[in-house]
């Protein structure tokens, strides 16, 4: 096969990816994605070299490594340090206030869909500026094991920090040298106390005790109706009495969740018992 040949993702082969995503990660993907899964998947599909997407699609029944690789590449995973900024000023704000943080056990914050790690890292930044050397720890989750492993290693592009506040930067991060140069490594001290963990939101959840906050953001723009109402109930569940879940600023709970109360817009608060 010529490498300029173009192969064309019919109707049906894209109706075959659209239900796989959804089955597996309650995605719904509209009839405007359907570039979008010809583009990710066909490098897959001439390493392979395979003659069509309907091939790719038979082999993943066969093949669950290369089944991941697909859910990896099918999932969007665009994120940025310190993206809405509302949400850092009002969890530092309640950082300064009695309450939020247990007595005598750590504060506890989950990032449902840290993709690759800036979330997570900018929730760490905040607390080591606040906090200091009080207890808090982070468990950082996604669907997708190819961004948690770039999360881990705590390299960014350079540009990437321009959102990081300076003090911040100074104190948690390194500028890279040599083979890293124009590159941005978090922190071992900081990586430390962040987990990351392979988790898919529309399975039952493992066993990851409770959490003070909940950070679910640009998640539920790709969920239908009933997959966002049962991925925030299985979240709402591990949400401590008092705890905030935090959704972002293009998203709602209106007809989702009727437990939590608006604190802000894009901020709930779970009631206490």
């Amino acid at each position: 096969m010529s490498s300029s040949t173009a192969i064309a993702l019919s109707d049906r082969e894209f109706a075959q990816f659209r239900q796989l995503i959804h089955e597996i990660a309650g995605i719904s993907l509209s009839e405007a994605k359907k570039p979008l899964v010809a583009g990710r998947l066909n490098k897959r599909i001439r390493e392979f070299e395979l003659t069509s997407y309907g091939e790719y699609f038979r082999k993943l029944s066969q093949n669950p490594i290369e089944l991941q690789t697909c859910v990896d590449l099918l999932t969007t995973n665009e994120t940025y340090f310190f993206r809405e900024p509302k949400h850092f000023d009002f969890l530092r704000e309640k950082l300064a206030q009695p309450g939020l943080i247990p007595s005598g056990k750590p504060l506890r914050i989950w990032s449902g869909a840290c993709s690759s790690g800036e979330e997570p890292y900018s929730i760490a930044l905040l607390l080591a500026d606040v906090l200091g050397d009080r207890p808090w720890e982070i468990l950082a989750s996604d669907i997708s094991q190819r961004v948690l492993d770039h999360a881990r290693t705590g390299l960014y592009r350079l540009e990437d920090s321009e959102d990081i506040p300076r003090k911040m930067l100074v104190r948690h991060c390194y500028k890279g040298v040599g083979a890293n140069e124009g590159r941005l490594l978090i922190s071992q001290a900081l990586r430390k106390r962040v987990r990351f963990e392979q988790i898919n939101l529309n399975n039952p959840l493992p066993e990851i005790g409770q959490f003070d906050v909940i950070f679910l953001r640009n998640v539920m723009i790709y969920f239908d109706g009933d997959t966002k109402r049962q991925v925030v109930k299985r979240l709402v569940s591990r949400l401590k009495p008092g705890g905030y879940f935090l959704i972002s600023h293009s998203e709602s709970l209106n007809g989702v969740d009727d437990t939590l109360k608006v604190v802000k817009p894009s901020i709930y608060r779970k009631p206490d018992v």
